[in-house]
């Protein structure tokens, strides 16, 4: 009662008396509102990871090269001789050996040329005979003197060239018997032939010059594979040499692996038993030859494939999955978990895969526990929780070689 006969000694005029509450409430909860909180505790969660140390193990390292397939013999048959084709003996695209039968040409013209290089020299035996029994008696003559000399030297002269005249019919006779044989064309390697574009009836040209091409034939067993390699692979395998760390083929063959374009890994061994002696200059690479079986015949001229050989000496590596290495802006690194349980944030330099795992050349040590899950968790210098893994992909998962 007091109270209110205060306020309305104070402010006569209700309007008055509502405003001035209104304002008041206002300040009350403003000063309230402005009031600051107190601080929350924040509680960071330690990461969990999954770690690994490095496997150690004893490579060598594999270079992998492109390149083509070739047949180590590969002959365009062509006729010695002209003539009309006779027949054909071969199925085309199957395989053939040295010595077969595939050609037939008209031999009839050849034959006849043979029997009158055998008459010819039937003729000049003759004379020859006749011309060694004149010299003969001819010696007897000569010792009574009997005969003149001019005439004992004319019979021995006639021997001479009567015993000439049989070399050249025995020449003749040889060639003409050589082109008689050349009639028929017969394989002159083991392999797979190709088609036969002449076919009988057509005359075909003979000789060295501009004549006929009857077919292909390709040696299969054993393939060859030419690579390129590069100038500085080529200087690296020399150094590797004068160290004595590794054989070079330019000395003895060494050991090669091939896959084909349809093929998982290297699956066909063979051996590097080649290197040219020059580098091409237009290129900067130098070539290599590998050989491989192809017991088969499955392999073809003119397949791509790929070829690795040894690119190192042998050394204890450490390889680690590739999942647990990132990258700074090209630059691969790890985390390694150091005894206070922390991360350290390592730069590394890798290598090539090696069943399924990355070769690491520097930045770990054997031993340490490497991140190989919960990576994009982890931050320089951070606690984690490390849970220990085998580093060793399953064998369902892992790469192969």
């Amino acid at each position: 009662m007091h109270l209110t006969r205060e306020l309305r000694n104070l402010f006569p005029h209700p309007m008055n008396l509502i405003r001035t509450l209104s304002l008041l409430s206002l300040s009350i909860g403003f000063s309230v509102s402005c009031q600051p909180d107190k601080p929350k505790l924040m509680v960071t969660p330690v990461s969990k990871v999954t770690v690994a140390q490095p496997v150690v193990k004893k490579i060598v390292e594999w270079d992998e090269f492109v390149g083509r397939l070739e047949s180590p013999k590969m002959v365009h048959l062509r006729p010695r001789v002209g003539g009309y084709l006779e027949k054909v003996h071969f199925k085309e695209g199957t395989e053939v050996k040295e010595g077969d039968l595939l050609f037939t040409i008209d031999s009839r013209s050849y034959q006849a040329v043979v029997d009158g290089a055998r008459a010819e020299l039937d003729r000049n035996r003759t004379r020859a005979e006749l011309a060694r029994n004149e010299s003969k008696r001819a010696e007897t003559l000569i010792k009574s003197r009997a005969i003149a000399a001019e005439d004992y030297d004319s019979r021995l002269k006639a021997l001479a060239e009567a015993e000439a005249s049989v070399r050249v019919a025995e020449a003749l006779l040889k060639t003409a018997t050589l082109n008689l044989e050349f009639t028929s064309v017969r394989a002159p390697i083991s392999g797979r032939i190709s088609n036969a574009p002449v076919t009988e009836g057509n005359l075909v040209t003979g000789g060295e010059k501009d004549s006929t091409l009857l077919t292909t034939i390709v040696a299969l067993d054993p393939v060859y594979c030419y690579i390129e390699v590069d100038e500085q692979s080529a200087l690296k395998y020399r150094k590797l040499y004068r160290e004595g760390k590794r054989v070079s083929p330019l000395f003895e063959p060494i050991p090669a692996e091939m896959g084909l374009a349809n093929e998982v890994g290297f699956p066909h061994e063979g051996k590097i038993d080649f290197v040219d002696n020059v580098l091409r200059p237009d290129t900067g690479t130098i070539r290599a030859r590998g050989v491989f079986p192809n017991h088969d015949k499955l392999m073809a001229p003119g397949f791509f494939a790929r070829v690795r050989m040894p690119g190192s000496g042998e050394y204890d590596a450490l390889l680690i999955r590739d999942e647990a290495i990132a990258n700074d802006q090209g630059r691969p690194y790890v985390f390694v978990i150091n005894q206070e349980q922390k991360a350290e944030y390592r730069s590394v330099e890798i290598g090539p895969m090696e069943g399924g795992l990355r070769i690491v050349r520097s930045g770990i040590k054997a031993g340490e526990k490497i991140v190989i899950n919960g990576l994009m968790s982890v931050r320089n210098g951070v606690a984690v929780q490390a849970e220990e893994s085998p580093m060793e992909l399953p064998i369902a998962t892992a790469a192969t070689k």
